[in-house]
């Protein structure tokens, strides 16, 4: 892993349909660190809950790389190692800033976002998620989703075995069951990868996974090798395909 080293590149875009942009990502190269997030809730504060997410992971990665030894706001699962709690930890500390803020703002509150990270340590990458914002790995021309998304149809997709007419009819598509700022607590989803020559992987809104299909972010991550093209590429095609919502995308590829 130590040979391979990342190219990143990412956008964001309010879409055709919205006012204004609830979408946040972050590229921390000094960190290893990569966040997407989307934010929910109205009078504009879902914008507030995503870039508070982004800004919090930041600054706790910051604090603990200046300090190993700094005490932490939550205690360690000892099940897992360092680098995997302190993502977490920098989640949950967002998680519990978003809640706070939006109990003491009358106008913000039942704002929250979804979060996706990625988290390149010496031997791999961590990647850890709340809500329906998704990661997927491009490997040898296959696309796999490393996400699960914490949402209502996800939930009924696994208790029930719908047809692909019944999901695309579901009347309940954005209800998200697990997100950051919904309480003052969140259960972080984690799982680590070791990335080989030629990976790549995607972190995206679902303004991206939801208007293109997998199949033709595929095609794309595939064919442009450029990946600040390929990011716009995935965009206009989420646009072109109507833009229902904010829209944002990160590549991250492991070269030698």
């Amino acid at each position: 892993m130590t040979s391979l080293r990342i190219e990143v590149a990412g956008q964001t875009d309010v879409g055709r349909k919205r006012a204004h942009n609830e979408d946040n990502f972050s590229i921390i190269a000094e960190f290893g660190l990569y966040i997407v997030a989307d934010g929910m809730g109205g009078h504009a504060s879902g914008e507030v809950a995503s870039k508070m997410a982004v800004d919090t992971l930041q600054e706790f990665f910051s604090a603990t790389a200046d300090d190993p030894e700094r005490t932490w706001p939550y205690k360690m699962d000892r099940s897992k190692g360092y680098e995997e709690n302190r993502l977490i930890t920098g989640i949950k500390l967002s998680n519990l800033r978003i809640y706070e803020q939006a109990q003491r703002n009358s106008k913000q509150r039942g704002m929250g976002t979804t979060i996706v990270t990625l988290f390149a340590v010496e031997d791999g990458v961590y990647v850890a998620h709340v809500g329906d914002s998704r990661v997927y790995r491009i490997r040898n021309d296959q696309m796999e989703q490393l996400t699960e998304d914490h949402s209502l149809l996800n939930d009924y997709k696994k208790m029930k075995h719908l047809t692909e007419e019944e999901i695309a009819n579901f009347p309940h598509k954005n209800v998200i069951v697990r997100a950051l700022g919904m309480k003052d607590t969140v259960k972080v989803d984690t799982r680590f990868e070791a990335p080989r020559v030629g990976d790549t992987m995607l972190l995206c809104t679902d303004g991206l996974c939801g208007p293109v299909s997998d199949e033709r972010i595929l095609e794309i991550v595939r064919t442009q090798p450029d990946l600040p093209a390929a990011t716009n590429q995935l965009i206009e095609e989420a646009n072109m395909n109507g833009g229902p919502d904010n829209v944002t995308a990160v590549l991250a590829r492991w070269v030698e």
